[in-house]
């Protein structure tokens, strides 16, 4: 479970400075690399989910 919560930090990261990026900027490429990164992070919270609540009934 370290190993996705660190995973999960860097494509924050990752998915923060490219949405400044096209915000501040409208760089149009960072928005889709935000996007990208947005979907990411959309499953990797499931499968944290899905372990933390494993871990809860142990």
């Amino acid at each position: 479970m370290e190993k996705l919560v660190e995973d999960i930090k860097k494509e924050f990261e990752a998915f923060e400075k490219n949405a400044d990026a096209q915000l501040a900027k409208g760089n149009k490429a960072a928005g889709t690399r935000a996007r990208k990164s947005a979907l990411a992070l959309s499953k990797m919270m499931k499968e944290f989910r899905k372990i933390s609540v494993e871990a809860a009934k142990q």
